[in-house]
């Protein structure tokens, strides 16, 4: 646990109680706070006073004692509308800050030189964060991983030389750490996604660039400008005078991180080093597993990693649960769980990875469906379409793709298996890539994830893949 030292003797009002929220009351008790902490659900208030917190309706209590509201990332800080507990704070011109801003004040206050990688972006940044925590730990550094990825960062340990935090940062997140300073940034890509909580696409991604564009003034911003909005984010950092590196999968760059013919390949002026080979790892298949690798590759760089070492790091990767996973083979079908995929642009990862598919998809939808796949459909052997979006999309791939609406996740797998079997293909592959979220039919995509991971391994004959 990080203890928060910088509201000692204070009293902060910390809204959202989930595993970040109540990590967040533990370390401002353990820095000296008095925490009052409130929540919409009565069972994460209960649960937060038997853990010990005064607990609270903050909709009647007085905020002139409060110095500060520590805020979920999943309450509104904006769009569509500042949840109520925001506009509280605001009249009575408390400051609305997140879990990420107490890290950072944290760090600055006692090791502002502490290594600390913060990385974002619509598409990848989990898999990036988990890439690099690989890399770090496997380089033998002392490695903390967490934030948007699972462990609250208030619970890791506390920051000090010699021991590395990777973080991976949501846009939520990002919005409620106003001082926001990691000494490297990663900024992947930009494409549209959670507008209905930013608003426009052009504050989306204003608010993905604060994480770059605050790096140390020693530090590192990485790139992704396959882009638009990353090409002039990249030009207004550079322009700021900070230390950036352009990282691209598309096209060769003159200075640069770019990844041509699966070697990562590192560019200053005239000169042009292979920097890892990507070949045979299938764990990093795939063009957006590239710029994974490549901005991986960009960050173990900055931190000294040598070029063997980094190599070596990523073909012992062993990628990351949910995210183009390969669960099990039956015969030569190959099942890939990448219940990860919940918008069109994650699921066009997978779906370009492969060329036989038998493709699982379908769950909540978000907006745009599936129209934006399909100049990959001619991969797509037979689909198998599940939760509220299968009508939808099975309007959306009409006569273009073979399709049946399987409903359940259970009933796609069987199909799926049974039909890939049969195709006799020489490399077909059941993917769950459902381009939609989970909340239809289960509760998070770990959870959806998990029970494709489970349907696997009970068809007859499965065997885990080497």
């Amino acid at each position: 646990m990080i203890p928060v030292t910088s509201f000692a003797g204070k009293t902060v009002a910390v809204f959202g109680l989930g595993a970040s929220g109540l990590a967040s009351c533990r370390a401002l008790k353990a820095g000296g706070a008095k925490v009052i902490a409130g929540d919409d659900d009565a069972d994460n208030v209960a649960t937060a006073a038997q853990a010990g917190f005064i607990t609270a309706d903050l909709r009647r209590v007085s905020w002139t004692n409060f110095t500060a509201l520590i805020l979920t990332p999943g309450a509104p800080l904006t769009h569509p509308s500042p949840h109520w507990c925001v506009l509280m704070a605001q009249q009575a011109a408390v400051e609305v800050i997140g879990d990420i801003e107490l890290f950072c004040r944290e760090r600055r206050r006692n090791a502002p030189d502490a290594p600390f990688v913060a990385i974002t972006g619509t598409n990848g940044k989990s898999t990036t964060t988990a890439l690099i925590a690989h890399l770090m730990r496997f380089a033998g550094y002392d490695t903390q991983m967490g934030g948007n990825i699972g462990t609250a960062i208030l619970s890791l340990e506390p920051p000090r030389m010699g021991r590395v935090h990777v973080i991976e940062m949501s846009s939520y997140q990002i919005d409620l750490a106003p001082s926001l300073d990691p000494s490297i940034g990663i900024l992947l890509n930009i494409s549209e996604d959670h507008i209905d909580r930013h608003g426009t696409l052009a504050h989306y991604a204003a608010v993905k660039e604060r994480l770059v564009a605050g790096v140390q003034p020693e530090g590192t911003a990485i790139v992704g400008v396959d882009d638009g909005f990353g090409r002039n984010i990249a030009d207004r950092i550079d322009r700021s005078g900070k230390r950036v590196v352009r990282i691209s999968v598309r096209n060769p760059l003159a200075d640069g991180i770019y990844v041509e013919h699966e070697t990562i390949v590192r560019a200053s002026g005239a000169a042009r080093n292979e920097i890892a080979r990507l070949g045979g790892i299938g764990s990093l298949r795939g063009l957006h597993n590239a710029q994974n690798a490549a901005c991986a590759a960009a960050c173990a760089l900055s931190m000294g990693i040598g070029i063997d070492v980094l190599q070596n790091g990523l073909r012992s990767f062993p990628g990351l649960a949910h995210r183009m996973e390969q669960v099990g083979r039956v015969g030569n079908v190959l099942f890939v769980n990448d219940s990860k995929g919940t918008n069109a642009d994650a699921a066009a990862h997978a779906l370009s990875s492969f060329s036989n598919i038998f493709w699982i998809a379908g769950g909540k939808p978000k907006a745009g469906g599936i129209t934006g796949l399909a100049d990959y459909f001619p991969r797509v052997r037979k689909a198998y379409l599940i939760g509220e979006a299968a009508q939808e999309f099975s309007l959306t791939l009409g006569d273009r793709v073979p399709h049946e609406i399987s409903e359940t996740l259970a009933v796609a797998v069987a199909s799926a298996a049974r039909d890939a079997e049969a195709s006799r293909l020489a490399d077909p592959v059941v993917l769950l890539s459902p381009a939609c979220a989970s909340f239809d039919q289960y509760r998070n995509f770990e959870i959806r994830g998990a029970a494709f991971r489970d349907l696997v391994t009970t068809l007859p004959g499965v065997k885990p893949v080497v």
